[in-house]
């Protein structure tokens, strides 16, 4: 079998409708009921990526998010949540979060393994060799970023933007492409975010921040 997904929602014919595409697709497949049962699965056994409802009967999927994105063993880990919250405040909320996508119900099994396929790809492909650039050392397998070897904590967002234009040194990213790079095809947000997390980054990074740097009226590049 190829990547190991677990799915978590509390509707029983979901977790029968996603699992039958998801290993029509070549996947091997965890289904859960509840947020609990994922949490106690995750220390045992760590999946590709989690497809995660958010109105579950205990746990708030938000919160599920955010405590898999605070805890090391689990903050690489890509998330799709897939929920009936469709309004553009959750979307947004759960992309702050972390999560890679955000599907809503009812959805089309075509597309969300469409989604699966796209957010595996983009995470296969960021699991690349430490890169460094003047100070600033970044480390994708432990989502660790150093500044003169004292770690600097990131945001999920924050790091996928550096990390992003630390891959592609001396290349400008127009807005645009920033979001795509983060979101896909759920950019439910606006340009102005990017240069709200740019500008936090900048901070966390100190002195180092200088590298990241703004092209006036194109975007964002990093350069030494």
């Amino acid at each position: 079998m190829g990547n190991r997904i677990a799915v978590v929602d509390d509707e029983p014919d979901i977790i029968h409708l996603v699992t039958i595409h998801l290993k029509k697709a070549g996947y091997s497949v965890d289904s859960f009921p509840n947020g609990s049962s994922l949490l106690k699965f995750l220390p045992t056994s760590t999946p590709d990526l989690v497809i995660l409802d958010l109105m579950l009967p205990d746990l708030d999927g938000f919160d599920i998010c955010r405590m898999m994105k605070s805890n090391q063993s689990y903050e690489s880990i890509p998330i799709i949540m897939l929920t009936a919250k469709g309004q553009e405040a959750d979307k947004v909320t759960g992309l702050e979060l972390g999560a890679d996508d955000y599907l809503t119900k009812p959805f089309s099994p075509r597309e969300l393994i469409a989604r699966v396929k796209a957010v595996l790809r983009r995470t296969s492909a960021s699991k690349l060799a430490q890169i460094i650039i003047g100070d600033i050392s970044i480390d994708p397998e432990r989502f660790e970023v150093m500044v003169n070897e004292k770690q600097v904590t990131l945001t999920p967002v924050e790091f996928k933007i550096l990390h992003l234009l630390a891959q592609n040194q001396g290349k400008v990213f127009s807005r645009e492409r920033i979001l795509d790079h983060l979101w896909g095809n759920e950019k439910a947000v606006i340009d102005r975010t990017v240069d709200v997390h740019i500008k936090n980054l900048r901070d966390k990074l100190g002195p180092a921040g200088e590298l990241v740097k703004n092209i006036r009226g194109v975007g964002y590049k990093v350069q030494a």
